[in-house]
């Protein structure tokens, strides 16, 4: 998912339970159309790759990412920005507020995906 706030998503999608995150967010990235000012793109870890960051580069965005531990050559991130990654983890949560969510009732993809749309509906309403 990327979000803009703790009630705003701009695109999501769902990919299978057993794959990587990183290649979807990076599908989802390259959706998004260039942005001309500084912005920052806030991450989680499971996104640090080389590949994702250059990526958000091209875009115009400023990469906001930890490295991970083992990295060889880590590099500096902005640790204030980072501590609003929370905002986007209590869009998670709100949506996991949902029984039908959290539970995944649905059988089919296209009725979860329109119930995620309809819960979004419903935060940003709020």
């Amino acid at each position: 998912m990327v979000a803009a706030d703790a009630r705003t998503a701009i695109t999501f999608s769902l990919s299978p339970g057993q794959a990587h995150d990183a290649p979807e967010g990076e599908r989802l990235l390259r959706a998004l159309k260039p942005v001309e000012s500084n912005v920052y793109m806030i991450m989680d870890r499971a996104y640090e790759g080389d590949q994702t960051r250059q990526l958000v580069l091209e875009l115009g965005f400023t990469p906001v990412v930890p490295p991970k531990q083992n990295r060889i050559a880590p590099w500096e991130y902005d640790r204030v920005m980072y501590r609003r990654r929370n905002e986007i983890e209590r869009l998670f949560r709100r949506l996991k507020g949902f029984r039908r969510i959290f539970s995944r009732f649905d059988k089919l993809d296209v009725m979860f995906m329109a119930f995620i749309h309809f819960a979004l509906i419903v935060e940003a309403l709020r």
